[in-house]
């Protein structure tokens, strides 16, 4: 059930204990319910898929065409779709709803939100540039990115050149993120580390890509445990 992916809402930031005493910064998601819309055989589009909706909207701020589409399936209105492809539709049908639960057996997982948005910053701030020296002719332009252009051939700036600009406000995709722990009841999800973007904002959460085999932090602590508890072999 990995394939598809969950809407959530970063709370934000808290810590998490563990009996040996260490501690691991997580990052608190606030997860939405999702709920299958349309199922997508190979014979309509050729290939198969799911779409699922997430958010409730007000029926005021839907237009006509959302209005009809949301009505000829019989479901209540969502405030956003998205499609996933998957390899067996047998599992999924029009109305069923995953929450955390699709998360039961996953370790690690995949996030994509918008870092915070900083404005228009300079190119010290932005590409961590060292800037012009304090003294010995610098005047005003100590902040300055210096110059960006060649000679007359080819007398242009090329594209990509870092220079001052508009940061921030991006997609950014996080991987191999593990899941610290789960509160099905709240329908909490704990995620070690930080996560791009503010507080409140939409991070969509989806199991991993990669193959990871490394070890959580719990079975790191179960392995030391037992490392413990069995005794040493006797030198020869």
């Amino acid at each position: 059930m990995s394939e598809i992916a969950l809407l959530g809402k970063k709370i934000g930031m808290t810590r998490e204990f563990y009996k040996s005493g260490q501690l691991v910064p997580v990052t608190v998601l606030k997860m939405e319910k999702a709920r299958v819309i349309q199922v997508i055989d190979k014979e309509k589009r050729g290939y198969t898929a799911v779409q699922l909706g997430y958010g409730k909207i007000k029926s005021s701020k839907l237009t006509k065409a959302m209005k009809g589409y949301f009505s000829k399936r019989n479901t209540e209105a969502k405030r956003k779709l998205k499609e996933y492809r998957v390899q067996n539709i047998e599992n999924y049908k029009e109305g069923n709803e995953f929450g955390l639960e699709i998360f039961k057996d996953v370790k690690f997982v995949d996030t994509r939100s918008k870092t915070i948005g900083k404005g228009f910053a300079g190119a010290m701030k932005r590409h961590n540039f060292g800037g012009l020296r304090a003294t010995h002719g610098v005047s005003i332009s100590h902040r300055s990115h210096g110059s960006t252009g060649q000679r007359q051939d080819p007398g242009k700036v090329f594209k990509g050149k870092k220079m001052a600009g508009h940061m921030g406000d991006k997609l950014r995709t996080k991987q191999n993120i593990e899941i610290i722990k789960t509160d099905l009841e709240n329908e909490l999800l704990y995620l070690k580390g930080s996560i791009p973007g503010a507080k409140n904002s939409e991070i969509l959460v989806k199991g991993s890509v990669k193959n990871i085999k490394k070890m959580t932090i719990s079975e790191k602590h179960k392995a030391a445990e037992l490392a413990k508890k069995t005794p040493e072999k006797k030198k020869k």
